[in-house]
């Protein structure tokens, strides 16, 4: 059943989400050459802990780790490791969730770590496009189909395959709610969009094909073919203004 979030529960959930952001943030400062996914993940860990929240992710289905931490082909779901260094000209995908007074916030961004190339640098810049063109259809009124069509036109129009076997999803008192909101669709189709809704747009695109298969760690997804994969993603809120507000965006 999908949520509607009354103003007290929306002001929770700005807070979370302002939390989710900012610890991505301090992630964000910190990838550098030479720095482990684990040293990474603390400084998520600690800065959510600090902050008076709980990391959503942690212990979640088993999930080992504060954050999840894809490098390269990875798409999602990586698991943080001592062992595992970011090095010059990888891209790094980083998705945190902050759990707040009963609300989780969840957020997701795709770095270069130094000088990447400039097909890595095209892939990141269109993701986040095709996210903002999903965005701006989460309008009260309108239906999930319309963010996902208009993710999908834009992300294949570049010449990238559009992950369909994970999908974003409402969150609120639970981090995974109805509805899912697919990266693909069909304008006009799926649940209608209400002022109160809070769910997660989160395009995971892929340089080669859509396909993907699972690790044998049981989490960490990667791209079929081996190649490049970008994801971004904020907790979005439907408002009756019109005008989608991003409740983890930070910058």
């Amino acid at each position: 059943m999908i949520q509607v979030k009354n103003s007290e529960q929306v002001a929770i959930m700005r807070k979370a989400g302002r939390i989710t952001g900012e610890a991505l943030l301090k992630a964000a400062e910190n990838i550098r050459e030479g720095i482990s996914t684990y040293e990474l993940d603390k400084i998520i860990h600690d800065y959510i802990v600090k902050s008076g929240a709980k990391p959503s992710f942690l212990g979640y289905g088993g999930f080992p780790a504060s954050a999840c931490i894809s490098l390269n082909d990875e798409i999602i779901h990586g698991i943080p490791r001592k062992d595992r260094f970011l090095a010059e000209g990888d891209i790094v995908k980083i998705d945190v969730g902050a759990y707040y007074k009963g609300f989780h916030g969840d957020s997701a961004k795709t770095f270069g770590v130094g000088n990447i190339s400039e097909e890595a640098k095209r892939l990141i810049d269109s993701t986040k496009e095709a996210f903002h063109r999903g965005a701006a259809k989460a309008v009260a009124g309108n239906r999930i189909g319309d963010i996902g069509a208009a993710i999908h036109e834009y992300a294949t129009a570049q010449g990238y395959g559009v992950v369909r076997r994970y999908v974003g999803h409402g969150v609120g008192h639970e981090l995974h709610e109805d509805p899912e909101v697919p990266n693909f669709g069909t304008a006009g189709r799926g649940a209608r969009l209400f002022p109160g809704m809070t769910i997660a747009i989160e395009p995971m695109i892929n340089q080669g094909t859509f396909d993907v298969r699972e690790l044998k760690d049981g989490w960490t997804v990667v791209t079929a073919d081996g190649k490049l994969s970008a994801h971004y993603e904020h907790t979005v809120l439907i408002t009756p203004e019109g005008e989608p507000i991003l409740l983890t965006d930070v910058s």
